[in-house]
């Protein structure tokens, strides 16, 4: 998404270069070799300049951020998409189960990627599709998304640095102790594209928090907080604890209570990249993984 952003510079700013002071905002070396290519790029004080140009207090610096070329290749589908929130930056969607977050073989059509380039058609937005944060495809629950380059270039160093706090709830089957931390490497299995395991040896380091709310029926409603963000790492952690989730056609193939891995991105904390606010959401539980349980009044965050 096309993006204006105006700055005066602060006495304690002077002298400072132009990409100096927008590097120290999140601007990355990509994004200044886009802003040169347009004479409105970079103004100051209402003229084209350099990014070399030293600041003086009191001068006002502009950007006309425009968007990167969209991949043609990108079908548009008009597939559903809730919005839990929208700004002129970020987008969090609450995401069904069923729908894979990238275009790949065998789903070209019928993936988040997708749905957000109809959406956005119909405001006639230039848009190109940018997820911070990645869930399995029968993973429900909420996703954020850059809307445009600087937002990405901001928040992907966040979710690199662990600064955006993800919390999930599950069902698990068995009494799940109230509380714990896994501590345990998680590498691809041999011979497997997709399939991980905990592997000590070959692994990378991969910490899980949880907590349970409640045992009914022989499933635990478990909330869990990655501190690390490895492939799988919820479904193969509890299948390492010997709590695994039903429905999880990889780790446990079990379908006796719900058809799909019984996981659910519940909460999303960020920072918001241009405002700087501290952003807090939680997407209510699916009705596939309410009836496993009595009700959800102890959810807390």
């Amino acid at each position: 998404m096309d993006r204006n952003f105006s700055y005066i510079i602060a006495p304690g700013e002077d002298g400072l270069t132009i990409e100096r002071y927008l590097a120290a905002r999140g601007y990355s070396a990509r994004l200044f070799s886009h802003l040169r290519s347009y004479s409105d790029g970079i103004q100051l004080n209402g003229s084209q300049a350099y990014t070399t140009r030293r600041l003086t207090a009191g001068d006002c610096l502009n950007i006309h951020l425009t968007e990167f070329p969209a991949s043609e290749k990108l079908a548009v589908s008009k597939l559903p998409l809730s919005v839990v929130y929208e700004d002129e930056d970020v987008l969090v969607i609450d995401k069904p189960a069923g729908m894979p977050v990238h275009p790949s073989m065998g789903h070209h059509t019928n993936t988040v990627a997708n749905a957000c380039a109809w959406h956005y058609r119909q405001e006639s937005s230039p848009f190109l599709f940018r997820a911070i944060n990645r869930l399995d495809r029968d993973t429900t629950g909420l996703m954020l998304i850059a809307k445009n380059p600087l937002s990405a270039a901001i928040l992907g160093p966040q979710a690199a640095d662990r600064q955006i706090r993800r919390t999930y709830l599950a069902a698990a089957f068995g009494e799940v102790p109230p509380s714990g931390t896994i501590d345990a490497p998680i590498a691809r299995v041999d011979g497997s594209t997709i399939e991980r395991c905990v592997d000590p040896e070959h692994g990378e380091r991969s910490v899980t928090h949880y907590e349970r709310l409640q045992f009914h029926n022989g499933l635990s409603l478990v909330k869990l907080r990655l501190e690390t963000g490895r492939t799988h790492q919820i479904r193969v952690h509890m299948k390492h604890i010997c709590h695994p989730l039903p429905g999880d056609f990889l780790y446990c193939p079990d379908f006796s209570r719900i058809s799909r891995q019984a996981l659910h991105s519940w909460q999303l904390e960020f920072t918001h990249p241009i405002t700087g606010e501290q952003m807090c959401f939680t997407a209510e539980l699916p009705d596939d993984m309410k009836r496993l349980f009595h009700s959800m009044e102890n959810l807390h965050q």
